[in-house]
């Protein structure tokens, strides 16, 4: 039986993400006033998502961007760098994964991350450049 790539791809990332809720020791760093809402630019925000775009699978890091955290919620906005997976199913193949940098908004709540990334595919000769639109969860490394 010949199983897809994605549905291996997807199952490996999940299995990944939801392992790391066991193996990751969380800190608790003391606020004064935890109620105040805190905005501040971060290089990396300890987020790894996995989810789904344009008919393939992908795996990010929150990269740079701009986060506001409010009591026990994050809302980050910046860049994704990425790797992606996808099978082509024309005559010509691409290699199944490659790096990518989207960006997208990743909503933290306690633990579990909610995202929705958007990648640019470039012009090819067959195909116009467009954004794709994906989703995807994953968990927050850094809770404080």
């Amino acid at each position: 039986m010949k199983l897809k790539f994605t549905s291996i791809t997807l199952t490996s990332v999940a299995f990944v993400v939801f392992s790391l809720f066991q193996s990751v020791a969380f800190t608790q760093e003391t606020n004064t006033d935890p109620a105040k809402p805190v905005v501040k630019f971060n290089p990396f925000d300890g987020v790894i998502v996995g989810g789904y775009v344009d008919n393939g699978a992908f795996i990010n890091f929150t990269g740079p961007g701009v986060s506001l955290t409010i009591k026990k919620s994050k809302f980050l906005l910046g860049m994704l760098p990425s790797l992606r997976y996808k099978e082509d199913k024309g005559l010509f193949k691409n290699f199944p994964i490659t790096p990518n940098l989207g960006v997208g908004f990743t909503y933290c709540y306690n633990m579990i991350a909610f995202q929705v990334p958007l990648y640019y595919n470039a012009k090819t000769a067959t195909a116009n450049g467009r954004w794709n639109i994906g989703v995807g969860i994953g968990v927050r490394l850094k809770y404080k």
